[in-house]
């Protein structure tokens, strides 16, 4: 019989949503989260003599999710701090694990006396994602967003590209660049105003992307990285995963038509995918934390 070792696992409970209302006023507050649970630790009797002693049920861990918020939210990476906390201290052979988050942001709705108490609409572009991960004594957060979809009209473009008998791109110094921003960045802290500084990274990724001509999407995610990491030194690495949104102009000719960079189809694939990951120097450049972060970034 093949002797085998037990290697890298965890489990838990994925996907559970838990919307938290704030009612202690006629003005309620709403909060949406999509919330996953996995630990790691000493489960080999588990696996190996189906002695499940020290299994905590997923339905314990879906269970706490519920309980937790009802003290409160806050910001996800708060939340997910609290239950990585109480995992790793309630029992002993829990010696890390993975809480994830994506957070949905809600908007009120415009009544006919301005902003309505209770009813909502969902709002915002993207969603707020964050991941904690704890092993043993280390605790990383790694704070995001996904589906941030951005377009500048002008002020881009794609020249100098090797060329051989496939390549067809013509050259342009004039495009629409547009792309859809997954990023993830990587706390080198855990004593912070989390909300806060996520506004803050969105507005600065925001504000380096339409800043400066770009030379490509590689081009722009370098300055959009270093604006980050100079406005932020709480954060050790930012990581991006940017398909490119092509716009090809659309060829009038045939009706008699010019088409000066004003009429565009819009294609959904194939598409460009462009992935990167920036590090203040210094750091570490494989950090541990990464780890079970599924993708690129």
């Amino acid at each position: 019989m093949t002797n085998i070792i037990l290697g890298k696992n965890q489990y838990g409970k994925a996907e559970n949503r838990v919307v938290r209302i704030t009612r202690d006023s006629p003005r309620h507050e709403i909060e949406d989260l999509n919330v996953t649970s996995q630990l790691r630790g000493d489960f080999a009797s588990a696996h190996f003599e189906g002695n499940n002693e020290h299994v905590v049920a997923t339905d314990t861990q879906k269970n706490t999710v519920y309980a937790f918020a009802k003290d409160g939210i806050g910001s996800p990476e708060d939340f997910l701090l609290r239950l990585g906390r109480h995992f790793t201290g309630e029992f002993d052979w829990v010696t890390g694990g993975r809480w994830a988050a994506e957070q949905y942001t809600w908007a009120r709705i415009e009544g006919d006396n301005g902003e309505h108490d209770h009813s909502f609409v969902r709002a915002g572009t993207e969603t707020r994602t964050a991941v904690v991960q704890i092993d043993g004594d280390d605790t990383t957060v790694i704070a995001g967003l996904q589906d941030l979809t951005v377009l500048k009209s002008t002020q881009s473009g794609f020249v100098g590209y090797p060329r051989d008998k496939y390549t067809t791109l013509p050259e342009t110094e004039d495009r629409i660049l547009a792309t859809s921003v997954t990023a993830k960045w990587r706390y080198n802290r855990t004593d912070l105003d989390f909300n806060e500084v996520y506004a803050d990274v969105r507005r600065v990724l925001l504000a380096a992307f339409s800043r400066n001509y770009s030379y490509a999407l590689q081009h722009t995610l370098k300055e959009m990285a270093e604006a980050v990491l100079e406005a932020h030194p709480e954060i050790d690495e930012i990581r991006f995963s940017t398909p490119n949104k092509h716009h090809f102009v659309v060829d009038l000719s045939p009706f008699g038509l010019e088409n000066p960079n004003e009429v565009f189809f819009a294609a959904d694939r194939p598409y460009g995918l462009i992935e990167a990951s920036f590090l203040r120097d210094g750091a570490d450049t494989d950090h541990w934390s990464w780890d079970g972060i599924a993708g690129f970034c």
